[in-house]
């Protein structure tokens, strides 16, 4: 027979600090405690939702007194989606936090040395900033609080949304989302009322099967927008009427997509995407250059603050004109392009052949004649022969996954010895681990971080290395 744990209920909190991954801290008998959705200055009730030697985590079951410096969430569904959990707190109490998150990483994971942090970079944008979302249709739609679950019919358990944190099978059906300009929301809830309407099936996500799977939504800055539609089977007469229907009722959208994925995840990375209506791309504009968007097509996902990234990257890279620079996990090769005006050459490489092809495509229409790009696995392509054949590299700019990159690269640019190296992440823990490694023949000159993520906390980082000579 078992025993239920007996319930922890933590009574008068004061939550003293932002810590990491968007949770708060206080301390209780000398013990951590890291609270969701808390703010510092709230005093509180916790529900303790897991216990160990040296901390605990747990939830707010009732604010006491709210912090001074607490705000009301904006959007209504807050702390459901799994999105935007600083929205309590003020934006500068965001940078701040965002500020010492990646000093602390740096200094406590990479155990590294370095120069004072340059001021994060704002954002200019806190709203309305993403310039692509996926969204989520589910049979199995997340039973809001006052809902009655055994009143509702099966279409009103439909939802079509974000998941939920912690449930892989749950989707906030999201009303009003926060992130996307318009007519973001205006197409997802057209689709969602058609589906229903028309009795086209939702996907169920533990059973998989259903029609419609997910949705992509991509913009540009000029108000361009790429819409992509995943369905689970084919059903031609079924997906053409949906797809004119959206046509139809949006003018505005200038690249309509569809996928047919029957495989086990969402990921379209690996599926034939199928134009249906208009042109095949968007495209953004940075400093006069233009960039390809496809709907594969990796490009940072604020496209304001993609610019004030660049421009940090190119300082630290201070090119003078003559250089050859290797910019490595290139996506579209927006970084490369940005920089080709200051060097002699630019070499990127990027895993995805359709963004190599975009950047090619966007080589070509931008007249830049001195990048030259390639695609394959980092690890396998960058080799001792590759740099033999294209020119060793004076500069290495990296803008690798979240994973960070692998200890082969890693080894390879150390045995390169580029005077300089600027890494950008978007994970400071994978590169506080990076650098170390590469802090054996270099030592890190300039650290800044900038803020892609309004209201999340996560942050983008960039770090100048100078090789240290021996």
């Amino acid at each position: 027979m078992s025993r239920k744990k007996k319930e922890i209920i933590l009574e008068n909190i004061e939550i003293e600090a932002v810590a990491a991954e968007g949770k708060a801290l206080a301390r209780v008998d000398g013990a951590v405690l890291f609270v969701q959705f808390a703010v510092p200055g709230d005093i509180v009730d916790v529900r303790v939702t897991k216990k160990k030697k040296s901390y605990m985590e747990g939830c707010i079951l009732r604010i006491v007194q709210p912090s001074p410096h607490r705000l009301e969430p904006f959007c209504s569904h807050f702390g459901l989606c799994g999105g935007c959990k600083w929205q309590p707190l003020p934006y500068e109490m965001q940078l701040q936090a965002k500020q010492r998150q990646v000093e602390d990483q740096l200094v406590r994971i990479g155990h590294l040395e370095l120069p004072g942090l340059q001021p994060i970079v704002p954002a200019e944008k806190t709203v309305g900033y993403r310039n692509k979302l996926e969204f989520t249709f589910s049979s199995r739609r997340w039973i809001e609080a006052g809902e009655d679950p055994d009143s509702l019919s099966p279409e009103q358990r439909c939802g079509l949304g974000f998941h939920v944190g912690r449930f892989f099978d749950k989707v906030v059906d999201i009303r009003h989302c926060y992130l996307q300009e318009e007519p973001s929301d205006s197409i997802r809830l057209f689709i969602r009322e058609y589906a229903l309407k028309n009795g086209l099936e939702f996907f169920d996500i533990r059973e998989h099967r259903g029609f419609l799977r997910n949705m992509i939504i991509r913009n540009n800055l000029k108000g361009d927008v790429m819409l992509i539609v995943c369905f689970y089977h084919e059903d031609a007469a079924a997906r053409t009427a949906l797809l004119d229907a959206v046509a139809g009722k949006f003018p505005m959208i200038r690249s309509l997509w569809y996928v047919i994925n029957g495989k086990a995840n969402d990921s379209i990375a690996d599926q034939e995407c199928i134009l249906y209506k208009g042109e095949d791309a968007i495209y953004e504009q940075m400093e006069g250059l233009v960039f390809k968007i496809g709907p594969k097509s990796f490009y940072q996902t604020n496209s304001l603050q993609a610019y004030r990234l660049y421009c940090v990257a190119r300082e630290f890279a201070a090119l003078q004109g003559g250089e050859t620079v290797y910019d490595l996990y290139t996506g579209t090769g927006t970084i490369a392009q940005f920089v080709s005006s200051r060097a002699a050459k630019v070499i990127g490489i990027e895993y995805v052949p359709e963004a190599i092809e975009d950047a090619k495509a966007n080589a070509r229409n931008n007249g830049i004649t001195n990048c030259g790009f390639f695609a394959g696995d980092m690890k396998d392509i960058l080799t001792g022969d590759f740099i033999a054949a294209h020119g060793r590299p004076d500069v290495v700019i990296l803008d690798p996954p979240r994973a960070g990159i692998h200890p082969d690269v890693a080894d390879v640019i150390l045995e390169a010895e580029p005077r300089r190296i600027v890494y950008v992440s978007c994970n400071p823990a994978s590169q506080a681990r990076d650098l170390a490694i590469l802090c054996r023949k270099y030592r890190i000159t300039a650290v800044r971080p900038v803020d892609m993520f309004p209201h999340t906390h996560h942050v983008e980082n960039v770090c100048a290395l100078e090789r240290v000579i021996r």
